[in-house]
């Protein structure tokens, strides 16, 4: 068992609807709600940062921004095509938090960051 808790954002229809109105190509159809939850970006926090559920909010808080940039980052690197309002309010209509306290490493070699 990790020394971490994963963290899940889900998405909501306003993420959504950004999505395709962003999409420089307008590609016909878009994507759906069900299908961009369906492969979901796991960020790994420390475990102390879960318990109680204010401490897991106030950690929500101060990270939301780098939470945000990076989904954003996912569908799209131009900045410009990123929305200009990225304050708390928007990251809670566009996702949904999920925690999960429990992570359990079952391949049981080193973790290593592949990207550095």
């Amino acid at each position: 068992m990790l020394n971490r808790a994963a963290i899940l954002l889900r998405y909501k229809t306003p993420a959504v609807a950004w999505i395709n109105d962003a999409d420089p190509y307008d590609r016909e159809p878009g994507i759906t709600l069900d299908r961009v939850n369906e492969e979901r970006t796991v960020y790994l926090i420390h475990e102390d940062d879960v318990d109680p559920p204010e401490v897991l909010s106030s950690w929500i808080e101060q990270n939301f921004l780098a939470l945000f940039e990076n989904e954003l980052e996912g569908w799209y690197v131009d900045e410009s095509l990123w929305p200009k309002k990225r304050d708390f309010g928007t990251f809670n209509e566009w996702f949904s938090v999920e925690c999960h306290s429990i992570v359990i490493d079952t391949v049981g070699g080193d973790i290593f960051d592949d990207e550095v």
